[in-house]
């Protein structure tokens, strides 16, 4: 699986508190192996977030992303708490 990191999502990334950093890598890597593990409460986005998805960094913090034309590639779009859907 490859991910693609948006700029948006780099910057955001980089004003994360380093302990959800590192959460975030364990996601990550969890989401390389298996997108849908229930552990990643990954779900589709409705609204104008329709047509991307999001899964659980910790309990506060979520990763918007979107599948690319290539089902084994995905592009990282949004990193924060839920003020990202906004």
């Amino acid at each position: 699986m490859e991910i693609i990191y948006s700029p948006k999502f780099a910057r955001e990334y980089k004003k994360l508190p380093s302990a959800i950093k590192t959460i975030a890598e364990e996601q990550e890597a969890l989401f390389r192996k298996n997108i849908f593990d229930p552990k990643l409460k990954t779900h589709r986005l409705k609204g104008k977030l329709s047509g991307f998805l999001s899964f659980s960094v910790s309990y506060k913090y979520r990763i918007i992303f979107e599948f690319s034309k290539d089902k084994n590639m995905v592009c990282f779009h949004s990193v924060g708490d839920h003020d990202i859907y906004q």
